[in-house]
């Protein structure tokens, strides 16, 4: 057992990585014959703080501003993996169904196929670019606030400070 000095000097930590669970005691028998609780109080305090916890979790996602922020996210992930997902499948189906198409040249040895593939290149840095330029413009903030609001409470229900 460590000692510590302050209100919880004499406490056992469980947290702590020298606490030796075996040599504590449990499992024995605790002086009247009964077995010794297998679970400390100081265990107990632990768990009923990550209720708390939990419950502050879930209080932050059923917040309007939460539901929002996932709004957001929807309303332009799904459009865009849609789009992206119907511009790639169809130049794979191009490619396999009308080879003869593909094959038509452009700009000298520079066909159909070529382009359309590094229209697959171009597209994948315009939606990631979209996509951060949206997470930064439309979602960022708010789920900083959120996180904030988040770690501001959970530090409340462990520290006993609010």
């Amino acid at each position: 057992m460590e000692k510590h000095d302050g209100p919880d000097s004499g406490r056992v930590r469980i947290d702590d990585p020298w606490y030796d669970a075996l040599a504590s005691g449990w499992g024995e028998l605790d002086g009247t014959g009964a077995p010794a609780p297998a679970v400390p109080p100081a265990r107990r305090e632990q768990e009923d703080r990550s209720a708390r916890a939990s419950d502050v979790y879930l209080e932050v996602q059923r917040s309007v501003a939460f539901q929002e922020v996932r709004s957001r996210y929807r309303r332009f992930v799904i459009p865009s993996v849609a789009v992206f997902l119907t511009w790639y499948l169809g130049y794979v189906v191009m490619a396999t169904t009308a080879p003869a198409f593909m094959a038509r040249p452009v700009a000298g040895a520079v066909n159909v196929a070529m382009v359309a593939g590094l229209g697959q290149f171009l597209t994948t840095f315009l939606f990631t670019w979209a996509y951060a330029r949206h997470a930064r413009l439309r979602r960022d903030r708010a789920a900083l606030d959120l996180r904030w609001d988040t770690q501001e409470l959970t530090r409340g229900v462990a520290g006993g400070e609010r």
